[in-house]
């Protein structure tokens, strides 16, 4: 054991006596374990996003959405007006509740109406939607002030509304929305509650959802119904197009995870009994889309790890070089050591402590340097708000990196120790 201590003593007071050599040959196991880090902690961090942005909309939701068919699209052009009927009806409503019936645990419809938003002499191009109470607990909605819709403003047809963070930052940046009036199209409306904030916007979600939840207004669904009706006008293109859409969105609820594939296709095949060939309703299934995403994180961080790990070969390769040039260098010490007694195994533990030493060394200041960089990173990005950047280290690429690092070092050390152990004493002790 004392002889074991005084070897690992002569290895590391070798290492000490050449700082800078030693320094640049851990340096390519320091640069691949930083690059490890920084890799993995980008890519966690932007799946961490995305997971949080596609949850937002429901794990057991199911989503099925409008949308204007191409042909519709390109018949409104040359025309002042025209009035495109697409989407989903009430007709397509009924038949769906009926056939998946117990199967789904709620039906939450959105009718889209009014495009243009009006504060006192402030106006945006935003969206309104007739909806139901229910939207709130479906949707995972938070309320920051006031209340959301009840079941009275329903049964009364009330012209009250919930806003989003937006439009309360927009309008009402230093005041209080709660109470105050404002106009939806041609019609006003009392607002009674502020949505929280909803991360989608310029996100993952935010491609799924088509726009800034942040900018939606909610009223209720039959209030919507009475004041504005079916057909909506637009200004596009120069000219006022008009859409007939009865159901803008419809949330089909799932009792659990495990149900939300089956009643997805079951949903699917009804909706394509009217509108398969028409086009104009899309199914979004924000469960499929999370293990979408989950298996193709898998894969890139195979792709990241390994493109980083040819640092940490390159960082072998370097201590494999420097080790072999350091036994040339101290054949004469062999020598002399194997005729003081050293055996084979004793010059084999000197060197493979020497290069465990380096590589280690080098694992924890990358470790430092990846995590450092990782944190860095996060904070300009915020700072300078120019790339949206989110980062997330976590622990098991911090251990597999280290293990890994040490591991190449001792690997790549074996064969100069090998080397330096089967030199002949004789011709060590001669050596100049």
């Amino acid at each position: 054991m004392t002889f074991l201590l005084e070897i690992i003593r002569l290895g590391l007071n070798n290492l000490r006596l050449h700082k800078l050599r030693s320094f640049l040959t851990s340096l390519g196991i320091i640069l691949g374990v930083a690059a490890v880090i920084v890799m993995i902690s980008i890519g966690e961090g932007n799946k961490a996003r995305a997971l949080r942005e596609i949850e937002v909309l429901g794990a057991t939701n199911i989503i099925v959405r409008s949308q204007r068919p191409p042909e519709s699209a390109s018949a409104g052009q040359g025309e002042r007006t025209f009035v495109a009927s697409f989407g989903l009806t009430r007709l397509d409503l009924r038949r769906i509740e009926s056939a998946l019936g117990e199967s789904a645990e709620a039906l939450v419809p959105l009718k889209a109406v009014g495009d243009e938003i009006i504060s006192g002499a402030e106006r945006i191009t935003s969206q309104a939607f007739g909806t139901t109470p229910r939207l709130a607990e479906v949707a995972k909605l938070r309320i920051t002030r006031g209340r959301y819709l009840t079941d009275e403003d329903m049964s009364q047809r009330t012209k009250v509304a919930v806003i989003g963070r937006g439009i309360e930052k927009q309008f009402f940046p230093l005041s209080d929305p709660i109470g105050q009036q404002i106009r939806i199209g041609t019609q006003i409306f009392s607002i009674v509650g502020v949505l929280g904030e909803v991360g989608l916007a310029g996100g993952s979600g935010s491609a799924l959802v088509g726009r800034d939840l942040n900018l939606d207004i909610h009223i209720p669904l039959t209030t919507a119904e009475l004041e504005f009706g079916d057909v909506v006008s637009r200004r596009l293109s120069g000219s006022f197009v008009s859409e007939e859409v009865q159901i803008s969105e419809l949330y089909v609820v799932s009792p659990s995870t495990e149900e939300v594939l089956s009643l997805s296709e079951r949903t699917r095949r009804i909706v394509d009994l009217e509108h398969a060939t028409k086009g104009d309703v899309t199914v979004i299934v924000p469960w499929e889309l999370l293990e979408q995403l989950k298996r193709t994180q898998r894969i890139w961080n195979i792709v990241l790890i390994s493109i980083a790990s040819i640092s940490l070969l390159v960082g072998g390769i370097g201590i494999m070089n420097i080790m072999l040039a350091s036994v040339t260098e101290r054949t004469r010490e062999i020598g002399i050591r194997r005729a003081l007694g050293a055996t084979r195994r004793h010059i084999t533990l000197q060197f493979l402590v020497e290069t465990g030493s380096l590589s280690c060394a080098g694992g924890i200041i990358g470790i430092l340097c990846g995590v450092g960089l990782s944190v860095g990173a996060e904070a300009v990005s915020e700072m300078t708000r120019k790339i949206d950047l989110e980062t997330q280290v976590t622990t098991w690429s911090i251990v597999a990196s280290f293990v890994v690092s040490a591991a190449v070092g001792l690997i790549f050390g074996i064969y100069p120790a090998i080397q330096a152990s089967k030199k002949d004493p004789i011709v060590a002790l001669r050596h100049d």
